[in-house]
């Protein structure tokens, strides 16, 4: 045990020493999370250390914490959607202060590569997105159990802990008016659905949209093309259920890929629209799905954008032929094409105006020490955003 770490110590008297606090330890790929002491350090050079207040559960989550194969990693603090207010930060930190109200995110936004200062690109130059289980800029970690052992870091972020130390490429700053419970959810899942229809595809008002999965990313999307006045919004899942949910959101049809016999999805969707969906959204993360939407894209103008996360190493199979001859467009969205640092605020002035409807993303709430029961909600299929906070 390190004599010189503080247990929940006050603000202000633990800036610059190491902090005792409570994680949940991915220890095993697919075993229960296990509520520990970890050992957080100081922040380093461009860091921040963060009191997480509230965190939320999201499918990346899920996905890495069942690889064994790397990216999957452990003993590892995952998470990476949260609320946290600045505890103290490291040398060379000016935008930031302590009592800052901050959500981490996991895509890097460091203001100032090429790509970072363009208008076309989200994707740092500086910090080029991975699944790291390190730091950015020295390439290591932050955490230690009470044995000494280093814990590895998900996403930049490790939000699964009390207190957390991020890069401020991956910290932005937030309104401080907005609930915990809903500021923790821009910052990965929602951002990416609404983003991804408002920034990726730049849906058209009075334009026809298809969504591949009625998840939380999916309806997401359909939250973000509602907010572009998009006049129909089509839902694909096999489970049914997901449709009334997703009517709230704003999906106007629904088609349950295993009730409509040998036509496939694509033919279904091109029968309803009389050729195929102006956008399409894949939020599921399979292969075959991607090449269903983009099968289900408008000739010449169809655009498919792909959202969801599959296996490490999957193919995408299109005929060069159908590539040529039909226009359409296929790109892949990260973080839904925003950038953190000016986008994220502008979300969070939708919200506090009443635009945007991150109210009904919140299914379900647990205390830290529930946080398995968050994993099975999510897995069983019965929450969209479970939020967990750190000391309730």
């Amino acid at each position: 045990m390190d004599s010189k770490a503080e247990k929940q110590a006050p603000s202000g008297k633990t800036a610059g020493k190491p902090i005792r606090c409570r994680a949940a330890v991915a220890r095993k790929a697919g075993e229960p999370l296990v509520i520990e002491e970890v050992i957080v350090a100081p922040p380093k050079s461009h860091e921040v250390r963060v009191k997480i207040i509230c965190t939320s559960l999201c499918h990346s989550d899920i996905f890495f914490w069942k690889l064994q194969q790397f990216p999957g990693c452990f003993p590892r603090i995952l998470g990476h959607e949260a609320f946290g207010i600045v505890e103290s930060v490291g040398e060379d930190v000016e935008d930031f202060k302590e009592g800052d109200s901050v959500v981490p995110i996991f895509l890097p936004d460091c203001t100032e590569c090429l790509d970072c200062k363009s208008k076309k690109s989200n994707l740092c130059t500086k910090f080029p997105f991975r699944a790291s289980p390190l730091l950015h800029r020295d390439e290591t970690s932050r955490f230690t159990d009470l044995k000494g052992e280093a814990l590895h870091h998900f996403l930049f972020v490790s939000s699964f802990s009390q207190y957390t130390v991020i890069d401020i490429a991956n910290v932005t700053k937030i309104d401080p008016s907005i609930p915990p419970n809903r500021a923790c959810l821009l910052s990965c899942g929602v951002s990416t659905g609404v983003g991804a229809a408002i920034r990726s595809a730049n849906v058209e008002p009075g334009s026809t949209v298809a969504i591949f999965g009625l998840g939380s990313i999916g309806l997401a999307v359909a939250e973000g093309a509602r907010l572009c006045g998009a006049a129909r919004i089509i839902g694909v899942d096999i489970n049914p259920d997901k449709f009334e949910r997703g009517k709230t959101f704003g999906v106007s049809d629904f088609v349950n890929s295993l009730t409509i016999g040998d036509k496939s999805v694509s033919q279904v969707i091109c029968e309803m629209t009389g050729g195929g969906a102006d956008y399409c959204f894949e939020c599921v993360g399979q292969a075959t799905l991607v090449q269903e939407a983009y099968a289900s894209c408008r000739k010449a103008w169809g655009k498919t954008v792909v959202l969801g996360v599959d296996q490490p190493g999957k193919q995408v199979s299109l005929s060069s032929f159908e590539v040529l001859h039909s226009g359409k467009t296929l790109t892949g969205s990260l973080f839904g094409g925003l950038k953190p640092k000016s986008d994220i605020p502008i979300l969070a002035k939708r919200y506090t105006d009443g635009e945007l409807q991150l109210d009904k993303f919140v299914t379900h709430e647990v205390g830290f020490e529930d946080i398995n029961k968050a994993f099975d909600l999510l897995i069983q299929g019965k929450s969209l955003r479970c939020v967990i906070w750190m000391d309730k």
